[in-house]
């Protein structure tokens, strides 16, 4: 299972339309995503302090295409691979829809 980020009112929009394509999909190829350990990494660069997130998990199996396992951007001082998804992510490839709100003070910690 991997695992992306996203705002509710583009999930929803996901659903009416069966497939899920972040913005980042037009601009760079790919849908950038994360492991479970990984995730508030992106989330702290990214999307400090949003409180309107939910977090997919993504079934690998129920993907069209592999997922390609490549360094970040920037990339990670250790060599840390991310989860990159080349195509629109189908929502029956989504097992899991869950809010994901940062703490008080704006920051995503990592998940338990």
């Amino acid at each position: 299972m991997i695992l992306h980020f996203c705002g509710r009112a583009d999930w929803d929009a996901a659903r009416a339309t069966g497939r899920y394509a972040a913005d980042t999909l037009a601009t760079q190829g790919f849908i950038h995503c994360s492991t479970a350990e990984q995730v508030h990494l992106p989330a702290n660069a990214i999307a400090h302090g949003r409180t309107d997130l939910v977090l997919l998990t993504i079934d690998e199996e129920r993907l069209p295409e592999p997922v390609v396992w490549e360094a970040g951007d920037p990339p990670d001082p250790g060599g840390m691979l991310f989860p990159h998804v080349y195509g629109p992510i189908p929502v029956d490839a989504v097992v899991a829809v869950e809010p994901f709100r940062p703490a008080p003070d704006g920051t995503f910690a990592p998940l338990a």
